[in-house]
């Protein structure tokens, strides 16, 4: 086995330990309550799959900076993959709040997102990672061509507003939120260089005087 097929599997094996974690934690509930999940086991599993979607997420992100720094095309061979695990993650999420927190009420559902900034902005971001999602095969690939990578820059728009819904939600301290706004800062600062200074096509280029 390749050291790619072996690092994909450990990666895999990553990208599952948080559900793995929340099966084992409802079961050792079931078994003592009050174990692992706290007093609101519903309210810890909402925050935990949201926290590690979020994660997961931004690390997705820093695929193409690893790829331009190391030379390797591993993350962007995991960069799929890992953006899925963050989507999936981030549905579970929203499954939780619709069970635990809204009661399977539409009406609820409604009234906390014209009510609740953070519900707001936190559906508008799963909305655009749920079209990034749909569209990610190779086959919307083809359908759009170039549009889809235009499409797929969305992703910035999702992981902030998803990192403003976090802040909100879960009330982070300062040294978490700094966390969150940090890494999405020096991911977005990267490619903003990179673009300014990238040198400019050939046919593009002022004829010398």
């Amino acid at each position: 086995m390749t050291f790619n097929r072996l690092f994909w599997w450990v990666w895999l094996l990553l990208l599952l330990s948080p559900a793995l974690w929340a099966i084992y934690a409802i079961y050792s509930e079931a078994m003592s309550p009050g174990s692992m999940l706290g007093g609101d086991a519903g309210e810890t599993l909402v925050h935990h799959f949201g926290d590690w979607g979020m994660r997961f997420l931004l690390v997705a992100l820093l695929a193409s900076p690893l790829r331009r720094l190391t030379g390797s095309a591993l993350p962007l061979r995991l960069r799929r993959m890992t953006g899925l695990a963050a989507f999936s993650l981030l549905s579970v999420h929203v499954l939780l709040y619709l069970w635990f927190m809204a009661g399977l009420s539409w009406a609820t559902v409604v009234k906390d997102i014209v009510d609740r900034a953070y519900i707001t902005v936190g559906f508008a971001a799963w909305l655009v990672l749920l079209l990034l999602a749909v569209t990610s095969t190779r086959g919307w690939q083809r359908r759009l061509r170039r549009r889809w990578q235009q499409l797929h820059r969305l992703v910035y728009l999702a992981a902030l507003l998803g990192i403003v819904h976090l802040v909100w939600a879960t009330k982070l301290g300062l040294a978490e939120a700094v966390f969150y706004g940090g890494a999405f800062l020096v991911l977005m600062g990267e490619r903003v260089l990179r673009s300014a200074f990238k040198p400019a096509p050939e046919g593009k280029r002022s004829m010398p005087v």
